[in-house]
């Protein structure tokens, strides 16, 4: 509360916004809490692979190293 529209704060999620009521277990309290994070936000949603698994292959051996 005291962070509130004083302070960037920035948070990060593998998890759709659509999923945090399963996440949570209660949909209305995971609606309150993305309202409260939400406010004044700004949403960034990447795409693609994961930057920590570049070098592994569909079955989850490390790949040739990239030169």
């Amino acid at each position: 509360m005291r962070r509130y529209e004083n302070r960037s704060i920035l948070i990060t999620s593998n998890r759709p916004l659509e999923e945090w009521g399963k996440l949570f277990q209660d949909v209305p309290v995971a609606s309150a809490i993305l309202d409260r994070l939400l406010h004044h936000s700004r949403i960034v949603t990447f795409a693609g692979r994961s930057y920590r698994t570049k070098d592994l292959d569909l079955g989850g051996a490390a790949a040739e190293p990239r030169s």
